[in-house]
């Protein structure tokens, strides 16, 4: 299985960095919950996978530690995640996802023989932080720092995560930066270092979904990511 390969070459880990700092990286999902599957039929849990592998080498390259949360798809339970980060004394928590959006803006297409959702309406990365971890406001500051990697990387928000529709209407703290509020996300509120969940793209979106498995713009997602990471680490230090 191509998760697996992936896993496996990410198996040494932590990797020695900057003195006090350890980057947490959550695969998102797991093989029992894949997440979301994309407008042409692939698992989310897939695309999570390889972004953090991406991630993964951009952090390597400027010398910063990480450990990786979840190599092999089977960390089912969601506290064990950050509770794993704790235990590997990660200072920042970092859940690697893709996204999608409500059934009522879906519509049915045929890939491949197979009937498929998919919906073009929305477009665009989201950043998730809560105000129940204890470490909110360095949570945000990294947000942000991602946000604007991402933007001057020429990628842009999307903000339908915000409307007053059943299962959104979350609090938007930064739209210029797609930064969402999300106090009950297990993972974040349960790290007792500062987290942040990343949507990095809709795959419902069939039109996206070809430039999200991009190895240019899981880079441009891994820089921002890393630079973020970066900047994190030196207030450590």
């Amino acid at each position: 299985m191509r998760l697996l390969a992936v896993a496996f070459l990410l198996l040494l880990l932590p990797r020695p960095g900057l003195a006090g700092c350890l980057i947490a990286l959550d695969i998102g999902h797991h093989r029992e919950a894949p997440g979301e599957v994309s407008a042409r039929g692939v698992p989310e849990l897939v695309f999570n996978a390889e972004l953090a592998r991406r991630v993964g080498w951009e952090l390597d390259r400027r010398g910063i530690a990480w450990t990786l949360i979840n190599a092999q798809g089977d960390v089912t339970e969601l506290a064990e995640r950050p509770r794993r980060a704790a235990q590997a004394g990660a200072s920042l928590f970092l859940s690697l996802h893709h996204d999608s959006v409500q059934d009522a803006y879906k519509t049915e297409w045929v890939w491949q023989g197979v009937p498929r959702a998919h919906s073009e309406v929305f477009s665009g990365f989201g950043l998730f932080v809560s105000g129940r971890n204890p470490q909110m406001e360095e949570s945000e500051t990294v947000a942000r720092a991602i946000g604007d990697g991402l933007i001057a990387a020429g990628l842009g928000p999307s903000l339908h995560h915000a409307l007053a529709v059943e299962g959104e209407n979350r609090p938007l703290l930064d739209a210029g930066r797609g930064i969402y509020r999300f106090d009950d996300l297990a993972v974040l509120r349960q790290a007792a270092m500062p987290a942040v969940l990343v949507e990095a793209g809709i795959i419902v979106n069939r039109d996206d979904e070809p430039v999200i498995a991009s190895e240019g713009y899981r880079a441009a997602f891994a820089r921002a990511i890393a630079t973020a990471a970066h900047a994190h680490c030196q207030r450590l230090n």
